[in-house]
Formats: structure tokens, sequence, C-alpha cells
């Protein structure tokens, strides 16, 4: 005799989803056509019709503990044949939204990243405590641009190494509990860890996955735009870094230096990276799907990053101090935003992927690409 199973839905996840976006959640009639039209949903057992029946009766839990969740990668071809309007693909994108919440150390950094005037407004009272109790507050008046002597490289280290620091542990800390509760599932797993991840990670740099994609896959360059221009951008920090300790440059770099042409290539590549899922979401494709203001907070977040940070060397370059200092301070500001709070916003997508797609590398159920 079959051994019984109680569930006890827990509504009030059921309607966090709805209030989220996934408003559509209870048109779903179980007829598995999203399941069937997934392209890189495994044979064993394939999302996302099990995740859309554990929506509807509210198991948080189970949902928590599933990496099928994250091998999403919102193609939305189940949206496109749902025959019932239920937008699958905006549910499972709204279920991640919602794991980044529960899994975010301090708790709180999650609800703020919710509200971007609020996030913003953070890092804006910050930079003015900071220049104002060190006599900074005012432009300097004479002499050429220098950001230094608007906002000391010491305070920028202090500022920024201390927001890297935090962010990278508290990333880390959730990301293992994340891990921990995917593995409370019982999934039985038969490869290791290490090469599992490498392969991981492998994919992820060619985004094989998104070129699976059919209703949805021109994401795709975009999408690798925008993760290399943070790559690059990254490697133009260290570089600079090195610049100033090591052979003790202090002055201009020159725009015939190598990490000059690195640092704006990257930039350049994330502002273009960003303008194509910009423009991706605006268009019709056909498809009933919505996106969340949990996507766009960081879609617009990314683009103003970009912008500002190439109009930071632009006013300078024109010599037009008028406007030098503000535009620099509004550049910190977003690079602030974007650092500390990585691990709670959109970007944050990119370890628990990776986690759940080597989870189901090390389970022997991933999808052949």
């Amino acid at each position: 005799m079959a051994e019984e199973t109680i569930i006890t839905p827990d509504l009030n996840f059921v309607r966090s989803l709805k209030g989220a976006g996934a408003e559509t959640l209870k048109k779903c009639y179980q007829c598995a056509t999203c399941s069937v039209v997934c392209p890189i949903s495994p044979d064993d057992k394939p999302f996302p019709r099990k995740e859309m029946v554990m929506a509807q009766w509210g198991m948080k839990q189970e949902l928590a503990a599933d990496p099928d969740v994250w091998l999403c990668h919102n193609c939305n071809d189940c949206s496109k044949y749902c025959p019932r309007g239920a937008r699958p693909g905006d549910v499972l994108s709204v279920m991640r939204q919602k794991a980044i919440e529960e899994n975010a150390v301090p708790g709180f950094m999650g609800k703020i990243v919710r509200n971007p005037f609020l996030a913003l407004l953070i890092p804006i009272i910050l930079f003015l405590a900071v220049l104002g109790s060190t006599g900074h507050l005012k432009a300097p008046g004479e002499g050429a641009i220098e950001y230094s002597n608007f906002m000391p490289v010491t305070y920028i280290e202090i500022i920024f190494m201390s927001a890297v620091g935090l962010a990278g542990i508290t990333y880390l800390v959730s990301l293992m509990k994340f891990w921990k509760t995917m593995g409370s599932n019982g999934a039985a797993t038969s490869k290791g860890f290490v090469p599992s991840l490498i392969a991981t990670l492998v994919e992820l740099i060619s985004h094989k996955r998104f070129a699976k994609c059919e209703a949805n896959g021109d994401r795709r360059i975009g999408h690798l735009l925008v993760l290399y221009a943070f790559i690059g951008l990254a490697i133009t920090t260290i570089w600079i870094t090195y610049y100033y300790y090591v052979p003790h440059i202090e002055t201009h770099i020159p725009l015939s230096d190598p990490m000059k042409w690195l640092g704006n290539g990257s930039a350049a590549a994330l502002i273009i990276g960003s303008l194509i899922l910009v423009a991706n979401r605006m268009k019709d494709k056909g498809i009933d799907t919505i996106s969340s203001s949990f996507d766009w907070t960081f879609l617009i977040m990314i683009v103003l990053l970009a912008i500002s940070g190439i109009a930071t060397e632009a006013v300078r370059l024109a010599g037009i101090k008028s406007i030098a200092y503000p535009v620099y301070f509004v550049h910190l500001v977003f690079v602030f935003y974007t650092i500390v709070y990585f691990p709670y916003s959109k970007l944050a997508h990119m370890g628990y992927r990776a986690l759940a797609i080597t989870y189901a590398k090390m389970a022997d159920r991933d999808v052949q690409l």
C-alpha cells in the first residue's frame, strides 16, 4: 500500500508569488505542454510542470530545495505554447526572485534592494558624510580635474574594499545556504563536485543553454556581452590597482595604455549588452509575458553604471570641470550599488544557477547540450 503524504499548503507563499508577478499561476491546469516544449528540460522529472504544481499547492520548502527552478533560463517557450496563458516562464522567474530573498544574508538587504530609491539613498548619504567629515564636500576649484582631490584614493579603498569583502562573504554564505537546501531533497549524486563545477563554468562562459531557446533566444548576445564586460571591468580594477601600488603611477593613465582599451571596451560592451536586453524585453515577441520590477531595476542600474562611467572619463578629457565631480559622484553611487547589492540583485543569479546546474550534473540528470 502506497504511503500517504500530507501536504499543508502555505497560502501566504502562494499570495506572495502572485503579488510579485505570478498572478497567472492558478490558470495552469497541468496539461504538461510546458515540460514537453522546453528545450533545456531533462527527460527525468522535467520542468516546469511539477514546479507549477508545487507553487499552486504552496509547497514553499519543496520549491526552495528544487534546483530545476534555476535550470530554467526563462526562454519562455513554455509561455508561448501554454494554452491557458499561465506564463510558466514568469512564474519560475518570480520563484527565483523569492529564492534570492529567502537565502539573503542578512535578510533585510533583500528587502532594501526591492526599493531602488532607498538602495541608492544609502550610498548617497554615506559618500556625502565622508566628504563632509573630511572637508572635501566642495568640489576643487583650481587646477586640472583630479578626481582624487575630490574623493581621495584612501577613502575609495576603505569604502570599496570593505564593500567587496562584505558582499563576497554574504554572497558565499547565501550560496552555501542554498546548496545545503538543495541537498535536503534527497537526490542521489553519482559525480564529483569539482569536475561538475568545472563543466558548468565552461558551459556558462559560452551560454550554450541560451542557444537552445526558441522564443527568447536572442538574449544570448546581450547576456554574453554583460558577462564579459563585468569580467573585463574586474580585470581593469585589478590592473589599475597594480599600477597605483607597484609602479606607483598616480597620474591619469593615457588612452594608449592597454588597460584603458580593456576598461573602455568593457564599458562599451556593458552598455551595448544591457541595451540589447532592454530592447529584448520591450519588443513584441509574440509571447504573453511580463518583466518584473526586479528585472527592470537591474537592467536600468547596469545601464546607468556604464553610462556614468564613460561620462566620468569623457567630461575629464573635455575639461568640463563644472559637471566633472558631480558625474564622478554619481558614478561612485552606482558602483557602490552594483557591488554591495550584488548578492541580492538579478546579478546573484550567476552563483545560484551555477550551483543548480552543478547539482544537476552531479545527479546525472542534466540535459544534453
